[in-house]
């Protein structure tokens, strides 16, 4: 993974609010360190195949021991919390040991070194953000081996600090941080420590809830995100209890008071599905991909009972919630003047999207909200994605080979067939007449439409596609008869 730098003109001084990194995208990348010095020495002070140098690396680590025992020194009883820029020599010398630690062979030269308990008393003495977050980072680079990170992920003292800094104020340690967790719980090996200390760290869940429901940081967002996605699908008794509510007290960070914040139990409860809705909106526009990750986060919810009772018990979130996925997949998804192939790009965004749209509308129906009559643009998507799936299918049919042993099929369309027409079935069940009869008006049923609709459903749903056509020969008897010409096995 690639660390994500910060130009050193704003180094300590981020904003305690979460509304964005400071540098964003174009910052300079830090230069590489030294090589070792001295040709006749160089084999000796190497570390591994790299040429970069044992002793370099010394030296820099030691003189971050006294950049922070002169920050604790030099702050008085009544600065104790002030944030310090970091100097930019310092900051020069410590990024390229961020750079390094790419390195497989450095990395596990620091875990020999014991530089995480090096670090791990940094972050609890630093008084600059800059310094923290470059110190995580450094990390974070660690972990993406599996040997140094089963070494990090036992030490208890460092996990319980990366948890709670999850709580500090400053938006690139936040974003360092979720990196760092991401990566680990994306080992299996170590995973599961990780899995049951967040569950006996009550205040991870406020910590990440505060940022999906608050920061407009795109990075950030989506790294958060998929952290709790990953949670979520690794445990869904942590899901549960989140749903829940089961968490305590926000705990400040090791050295870095959340000074915007009130505390927790002042302030309202937190509770995870507006939070995940909000984050969101807020990547709506700028990142499709982030997006998709708290698609999967709402689709996760809505596979526990307590999951899609928190999304539809409160009218105000329910309706949000709809509104916002039915805006998704009626506007910008599956557009008629898209090309059908448009689908193969979207299909890991629309599968959630609708089978969370799906389980609302099962659990909901009686909510003005979600009656058909109001959202009639959504039938009419919903049959253009199966248009879409079949022209593609039809494609891929012709494009291979008689007797070819290639794969048929693409999984992920597969499951967005199955997602669609399962909700498509669950609508028709329950179209009355009237609403019918202005979809044929509108042109959201035609003879095209309804053949792709009663092709796609026939098979596995043949009672709502019944139902459907009981209803159509009482509006348009011409359209009906037409597809009974087409699908003889419907006539009675």
């Amino acid at each position: 993974m690639e660390r994500s730098g910060v130009d050193p003109g704003d180094s300590g001084s981020s904003s305690p609010s979460l509304d964005g990194l400071p540098g964003s995208p174009g910052m300079h990348r830090n230069p590489s360190p030294p090589p070792s010095e001295g040709e006749e020495s160089a084999e000796g002070d190497a570390i591994g195949n790299t040429v970069y140098s044992k002793h370099w690396l010394f030296s820099t680590l030691t003189r971050l021991i006294q950049v922070v025992s002169d920050q604790e020194g030099g702050s008085g009883a009544g600065d104790s919390e002030a944030q310090l820029d970091l100097d930019e020599e310092v900051e020069s010398e410590i990024c390229k040991v961020w750079d390094m630690s790419m390195d497989q062979d450095v990395a596990r030269f620091l875990q020999e070194f014991k530089a995480a308990d090096i670090l791990l008393g940094v972050i609890g003495k630093s008084k600059s953000p800059r310094l923290t977050e470059i110190c995580v980072g450094v990390l974070g680079n660690i972990a993406c081996f599996p040997e140094t990170c089963q070494s990090i992920s036992g030490n208890e003292d460092l996990g319980e600090v990366l948890l709670l800094l999850l709580g500090d104020s400053d938006p690139p340690t936040l974003l360092e941080t979720s990196r760092l967790l991401l990566t680990c719980l994306s080992q299996p090996s170590v995973a599961p420590c990780w899995v049951e200390r967040i569950r006996q760290q009550k205040s991870v869940c406020e910590n990440l809830c505060f940022v999906m429901s608050s920061s407009t940081n795109v990075d950030l967002l989506v790294k958060v995100g998929e952290v709790v996605d990953k949670l979520f699908d690794l445990d869904e008794e942590l899901m549960r209890s989140w749903i829940r509510g089961a968490r305590g007290s926000a705990a400040p960070s090791p050295g870095h008071p959340t000074a915007d914040r009130e505390p927790a139990n002042d302030t309202p409860a937190l509770d995870i599905a507006p939070c995940v809705l909000e984050a969101a909106k807020q990547l709506r526009s700028d990142s499709p991909d982030g997006l998709e990750v708290y698609m999967h986060i709402l689709q996760l919810l809505t596979t526990v009972d307590e999951g899609i009772q928190a999304i539809v018990l409160s009218v105000e979130v329910g309706e949000e919630a709809w509104s916002l996925l039915c805006d998704v997949v009626c506007s910008d998804l599956c557009q008629p003047d898209d090309p059908p192939i448009v689908i193969h790009e979207q299909k890991t965004l629309l599968a959630p999207i609708l089978a969370v749209l799906s389980a609302m509308f099962v659990c909901q129906a009686q909510h003005d909200y979600s009656k058909m009559d109001k959202n009639l643009p959504l039938i009419g998507s919903l049959i253009r994605v199966l248009q879409y799936l079949g022209e593609c299918q039809q494609r891929e049919t012709e494009r291979r080979e008689p007797g070819s042993e290639e794969e048929a099929g693409d999984n992920h369309l597969k499951i967005l067939k199955d997602t669609c027409c399962e909700f498509l079935a669950n609508i028709l069940t329950e179209l009355p007449k009237d609403t019918v009869s202005e979809l044929v008006q509108r042109g959201y049923l035609s003879e095209e439409t309804c053949s792709t609709a009663v092709q796609s459903l026939l098979s596995l749903y043949s009672t709502a596609t019944r139902h459907f056509l009981a209803v159509l020969s009482e509006v348009d008897e011409k359209l009906a008869e037409g597809l009974l010409k087409d699908f003889p096995s419907l006539r009675p």
